[in-house]
């Protein structure tokens, strides 16, 4: 009898052992991409800016969206309410599948300054090409700014329209957990500061 009982306590502590373990993962946590915008700014209306959103729609398959000047720049020769940039919105495998290219022509290495305090990070390309595009010299070479936006499952629950709540501090992405998430996924470094 006391066997019995003494196996009946192992299986009871090994079940328990399981179950906490288990409890530890919480789904919930879990960090995602929420969207990846892509923004090329070309600084002038006309035939580059045409091109650039040709480069754009060539890398996603979406139509891109132009964005205009706030206000008039002398110096910079724009105008008021003038196309001076053009930018995409991507989600889901095919955000993950371009960020990918975009880091592995960065080397995989971001610096600490490309993380914001709300968990989401930034980096830019000189050179359209080194995604893998192939060089159109009627096109020219374009740079552009990779923006990733991340987040955690329950996240709709400030921006529904209907009870509308808040995210929780505990819940809400820091610049820590986006670095460790980075780190983890894409096994990135992340330097202080540029060599």
């Amino acid at each position: 009898k006391s066997q019995l009982h003494r196996c009946i306590s192992n299986f009871r502590i090994e079940v328990n052992s399981i179950t906490m373990s288990e409890a530890k993962v919480n789904p919930m946590r879990d960090i995602k991409v929420d969207k990846l915008i892509l923004n090329c700014c070309v600084g002038e209306s006309g035939d580059r800016l045409t091109r650039a959103a040709r480069v754009l729609e060539q890398l996603t398959g979406q139509q891109p969206v132009y964005s205009k000047a706030r206000y008039t720049l002398r110096s910079f020769g724009i105008r008021r309410n003038e196309k001076i940039a053009v930018h995409v919105t991507v989600r889901g495998e095919k955000a993950l599948e371009i960020l990918e290219r975009g880091l592995k022509v960065k080397e995989y290495e971001l610096l600490q300054a490309n993380f914001s305090d709300t968990g989401n990070f930034g980096f830019g390309i000189s050179e359209h090409i080194d995604l893998g595009i192939k060089y159109d010299p009627t096109t020219g070479i374009y740079g552009m700014d990779f923006y990733v936006n991340l987040t955690r499952c329950g996240a709709r629950v400030a921006k529904r329209k209907v009870r509308r709540s808040r995210v929780g501090f505990n819940h809400k992405i820091t610049k820590e957990d986006s670095i460790k998430w980075f780190q983890d996924k894409f096994e990135g470094v992340v330097l202080a500061k540029a060599i």
